[in-house]
Parts: C-alpha cells; sequence; structure tokens
C-alpha cells in the first residue's frame, strides 16, 4: 500500500476542508462517538476550522489511487492552553519549559479511514508529520478508552503526564507526549 502524503497549511486545508470532515464523519461513525454531541460532525468542523488559524498548523494528508484515506493535523502548542495548564505539576520542568520556548508540536487528530486501518498507515502518517515538524517535541490527547489508539501511542514511545478533560462534556484524555525526535 503506497500512499502519497502531501503536508497543507491553514490555508490549503481550508480548500480541503470538506474531505478532512468526511474522514472524520466515517471514523467516528461508530459507538461510543455515534450521537455524542461532543463528537458530532458539526463540532469536529467547527474545532477544524477554528485551528486553521492557529499558530503552527499544518495538515499532512494520506492519498491511496488519489482518494484521501488519512491525515493528522496539529499546531504549535500554545503553552497557556487550558488542557495543558490544567496537568499543573505533572509536566516534567522540560516540558514547561518547552512549550514556553514553542518546542512542542500539539498533535490534534489522527484518522485513518476503517477500510485502511491496521496496515501500519496510521504510523507512517505519524511519523511523516513530527519529522517534518520543527518542535523537538510531541504532545497529544487520547480518550483512555480508546484502546487501539492508547496502546497505538504507547508502543510508539508516548509517555502518559495526566488526565484532563477538554470541555465538560468532554470524555476523560490521557495527555501524552513523546520525547525529542
Amino acid at each position: 500500500m503506497d500512499a502519497h502524503f502531501q503536508r497543507h497549511d491553514g490555508i490549503s486545508a481550508k480548500a480541503i476542508a470538506d474531505d478532512l470532515i468526511d474522514v472524520y464523519a466515517e471514523v467516528y461513525d461508530v459507538p461510543p462517538y455515534r450521537g455524542d454531541p461532543f463528537f458530532s460532525v458539526q463540532s469536529y468542523s467547527d474545532r477544524l476550522h477554528a485551528a486553521f488559524g492557529m499558530h503552527g498548523f499544518e495538515t499532512l494528508t494520506a492519498r491511496i489511487d488519489g482518494r484521501l484515506v488519512g491525515y493528522v493535523h496539529g499546531v504549535n502548542l500554545d503553552p497557556e492552553k487550558p488542557w495543558w495548564t490544567s496537568l499543573g505539576n505533572k509536566r516534567p520542568q522540560q516540558l514547561r519549559s518547552a512549550a514556553q520556548e514553542g518546542q512542542i508540536f500539539w498533535l490534534r487528530e489522527l484518522m485513518v479511514r476503517p477500510a485502511f486501518s491496521n496496515q501500519g498507515l496510521g504510523r507512517q502518517i505519524h511519523d511523516t508529520m513530527i519529522a517534518g515538524r520543527p518542535e523537538s517535541l510531541t504532545a497529544l490527547t487520547c480518550i483512555t478508552d480508546n484502546q487501539p489508539a492508547h496502546d497505538a501511542y504507547l508502543r510508539w514511545g508516548y509517555t502518559i503526564i495526566g488526565q484532563i478533560k477538554h470541555a465538560p462534556e468532554s470524555p476523560l484524555y490521557d495527555a501524552m507526549y513523546l520525547p525529542s525526535h
């Protein structure tokens, strides 16, 4: 399976927003996400469009035979982001300093269409994205009971810092970071 990867800044990603949202709609159309307002397509669309203007926004798409089969997007982590600051002293000093210095990439979403999952594509998308980022560390949040993603991130070298909620109505997430790459 040979995927073609392409990087997009906020402007070029906005031009393919409908395609990105279609992938989200397919990936999250399963229990326990289906029917949960936090995971609605509209809620995701709002979050995605807000992200386009964030500092350091980038998405990396993966296409096979021209079809968008997965992508990742993220931004430079704002050291004052509420989920980040809510971790307090659970964040080692090196992470607090790195965030202040703009050295943490916040991986916001990583998705692969179900028909293409469990084939190593998610890892390829992830590794290609962070290899091209200027930041020295990567942070993400993963739903605690999303076992496949959770296990993958731990296998890929992520360390759990603590637990957070993005919003009162959101599920519980593990905040994780990947040491220097």
